[in-house]
């Protein structure tokens, strides 16, 4: 791809973005408020692109890498850029503010997008004289590793720079999903949201402990989610496909989600529980390995997936 990214925000998930966009051909400008993120973010690319080369991610991860440099000021980095791609703190007056600042240097043409995982793009642009040009893109965690990315235009969103934004992230080798409206939480969140809440309700309940709950997701739904969403799972899962599966099944799962927990409230002593088995899995100290062991993993999964795509013609 031939354009010129800003990433305002360099920790885990700007970073990410960066590997992403660099890897696909695009010149990359990092920028953070915190003036040794974007130093630390280059030599995480400097381990982080050679093991997506390794593996076949990518396909050449020193040209990459020479296509990200840091910048001093938030203005140069979005200086006549194409895209930029925030990255900042969950914090409102935070994100608006800096918004503003992107506005102010962009040129009119330059489309805007940001990582927010809570807040409607409407409430983040809101006031902004060019709100036609913004809209969320939602990325998965990592998302140089996990492909999707949600697009959520605000009402004020123009067709054209929704256009360019999904044109960009195909470029890139993402997968841009289309929020047809504005939501709390968008699609992605949501639905982790629904299985994190009613897990810690099982473990409140005294139903399971937490580590076998882990087991029951990674040996069983997520080794099938890893590759099929729910309704295709649905449509494979009974004989005549998904009506037959939903005339099957409807009722009783129905009446699950009738008992579901999913807005209950979470016991401190039940989180205590969690962190307690966590911390006995993995030492405090030890989650940065871990978060690598679990990057690794996902470049494995990654590899074997286009593999896969690639003989089956997807």
């Amino acid at each position: 791809m031939k354009a010129t990214i800003a990433i305002v925000g360099s920790g885990f998930i700007g970073r990410g973005w960066a590997a992403r966009f660099a890897s696909a051909g695009a010149h990359v400008r990092l920028w953070d408020s915190d003036p040794g993120a974007p130093g630390a973010a280059l030599r995480w690319l400097d381990e982080t692109l050679p093991a997506m080369e390794q593996l076949g991610l990518i396909a050449d991860a020193a040209g990459a890498r020479t296509r990200v440099v840091a910048c001093a000021t938030l203005d140069q980095a979005v200086a006549e850029v194409d895209y930029v791609q925030e990255n900042a703190p969950e914090a409102l007056d935070l994100k608006r503010d800096l918004h503003r600042r992107i506005e102010a240097a962009t040129a009119d043409t330059t489309v805007v997008g940001s990582s927010t995982s809570t807040f409607p793009g409407s409430r983040i642009f809101g006031g902004l004289s060019r709100e036609d040009r913004c809209l969320v893109a939602h990325p998965a965690n990592p998302p140089h590793l996990l492909p999707v990315v949600e697009l959520v235009p605000t009402p004020r969103t123009a067709p054209a720079a929704l256009a360019r934004c999904q044109d960009l992230m195909r470029a890139a080798g993402q997968v841009p999903v289309l929020l047809k409206k504005e939501i709390e939480g968008f699609v992605m969140n949501r639905l982790q949201a629904g299985v994190i809440c009613e897990a810690i309700s099982l473990v409140a309940d005294g139903v399971i402990a937490p580590d076998d709950l882990d087991a029951v997701i990674r040996h069983s739904l997520g080794l099938r989610w890893s590759f099929m969403g729910p309704f295709e799972t649905m449509d494979l899962n009974a004989p005549g496909g998904f009506a037959d599966y939903a005339a099957r099944y409807g009722g009783p799962l129905r009446g699950l989600g009738r008992d579901l927990k999913v807005a209950a409230e979470w016991p401190a002593e039940t989180l205590a529980t969690i962190e307690t088995e966590r911390r006995a899995r993995v030492p405090g100290g030890d989650l940065a390995a871990r978060g690598a062991w679990r990057d690794r993993r996902l470049m494995a999964l990654a590899a074997h997936k286009k593999q896969m795509n690639a003989k089956e013609g997807e």
